[in-house]
């Protein structure tokens, strides 16, 4: 079973990710990769690749964010094409086992690139309601992390910046849950994944369905 998850950073990819991969899930985490391509402009972060990716981008009123906004896009575009050909190199067998945890910004990448994630991959929504998005803000503003705006911020006069992203976040985040919808073969809700009960094996559950009805 080939499984991609999508959603917004801080929505629960890596953790569920990190399960499957203790299942015995072959992991493709697109940030670590991402940041390993990026590492030689990562500095700080405790380490973090995460917050180290978060702070080399910053935020979209900084100096410059434009252009590392298109060189990040352009980094994670070749990470998941690597790793698209390397799964349509090799067969889909029962015992082939594989989670890519992707970024939150995967909708951006070329159409092309995503139709064929869709052929060799199960991708799995993991969605947040609407009260989660002042937390996901606050998140992101205390504890920077890559998030690509693609146009979606702007700065009304005297705003702070701090403002104009507590304004801008939530039409953020429902631009991308409608391409995540889109996207999405299966969507899992929030109160579904992130309750105590709900395990690996049930996400591997409703992927499974999915491909019984297919």
């Amino acid at each position: 079973m080939r499984l991609t998850l999508i959603g917004m950073s801080g929505t629960g990819k890596s953790v569920w990710s990190g399960r499957l991969a203790e299942c015995g899930f072959t992991h493709y985490s697109c940030d670590r990769l991402i940041a390993d391509r990026l590492a030689g402009q990562l500095q700080g972060g405790n380490g973090c690749h995460m917050i180290q990716l978060g702070e080399w981008l910053g935020f979209p009123f900084d100096p410059g964010y434009e252009a590392r906004e298109a060189e990040y896009l352009a980094t994670e575009t070749a990470v998941l094409t690597e790793v698209v050909e390397r799964l349509e190199r090799t067969s889909h067998s029962p015992d082939d086992h594989v989670v890519i945890d992707s970024t939150g910004s995967v909708i951006y990448v070329d159409r092309t690139l995503l139709a064929r994630l869709r052929q060799c991959t199960t991708i799995i929504y993991l969605s947040v309601p609407i009260e989660f998005q002042e937390a996901l803000c606050r998140q992101y503003v205390s504890s920077p992390r890559p998030v690509l705006w693609r146009g979606m911020f702007n700065r009304r006069p005297g705003e702070t910046g701090p403002q104009a992203l507590a304004r801008c976040y939530p039409h953020l985040l429902a631009s991308r849950q409608k391409r995540y919808e889109q996207l999405a073969d299966v969507t899992i809700e929030h109160a579904r994944h992130s309750a105590s009960d709900f395990s690996a094996a049930r996400l591997i559950e409703a992927a499974r369905a999915h491909r019984q009805q297919g």
